[in-house]
């Protein structure tokens, strides 16, 4: 079963109804032994990093997510990606929840429209399982204001939008983080989350 944090941050509903599409046992969940109990789980999210971590401490949520991540396949997807990290300044300086290491800030390269939006070719930067099955010209879509800045050795994969903007961290075996919505980019999106779905472990 996979568990999606539902911690009031939206987007979850497209997550279960992709994972429902592709026949995988799912659960929108807030509780603790629903994540502990669950072979995998997912972090959606959109909105502001500060509001989503305070969220996230007010449902009692933060161990549990940072303890079975270190034992099962993780995914935080958007906003859920940016939180795996140390940092994120969105609005005012705020700590993340330090599954990969670097931090989360705003987009600012000049002439760009922000926020990010609209589908984006995936450029691969190291093997990752996620990929399994996946060819060159793989596009995807995302809407974010805020990008990651990470070491390369945690990047998987990018886009170019002004200039690199990573589109999939990883850290260790079971921490993954995409900053585009797969249950919204098509058929890519949907391999993706089946290559989650089935990482063996």
């Amino acid at each position: 079963m996979i568990a999606i944090v539902d911690y009031g941050a939206g987007n979850i509903f497209s997550v279960k109804n992709a994972l429902d599409h592709l026949g995988y046992e799912n659960k929108l969940t807030d509780k603790k032994e629903d994540i502990i109990s669950a072979d995998r789980v997912i972090l959606p999210g959109v909105g502001a990093f500060p509001w989503a971590m305070n969220m996230l401490k007010v449902s009692g949520l933060v161990d549990t997510i940072k303890e079975q991540a270190q034992v099962k396949p993780f995914m935080g997807i958007c906003l859920g990606m940016q939180l795996i990290f140390d940092k994120g300044y969105e609005f005012e300086e705020c700590e993340g929840l330090g599954m990969v290491g670097g931090y989360v800030d705003r987009i600012t390269d000049p002439g760009l429209v922000i926020p990010h939006m609209g589908w984006n070719k995936l450029e691969y930067n190291r093997d990752c399982r996620l990929f399994d099955g996946l060819g060159n010209e793989e596009y995807v879509y995302f809407v974010h204001s805020y990008k990651a800045f990470c070491e390369d050795k945690n990047l998987y994969a990018y886009c170019t939008y002004g200039s690199k903007v990573p589109a999939v961290v990883g850290n260790g075996k079971f921490v993954y983080g995409c900053q585009f919505h797969p249950e919204k980019s098509g058929e890519t999106g949907l391999k993706i989350l089946k290559n989650f779905a089935e990482l063996n472990v």
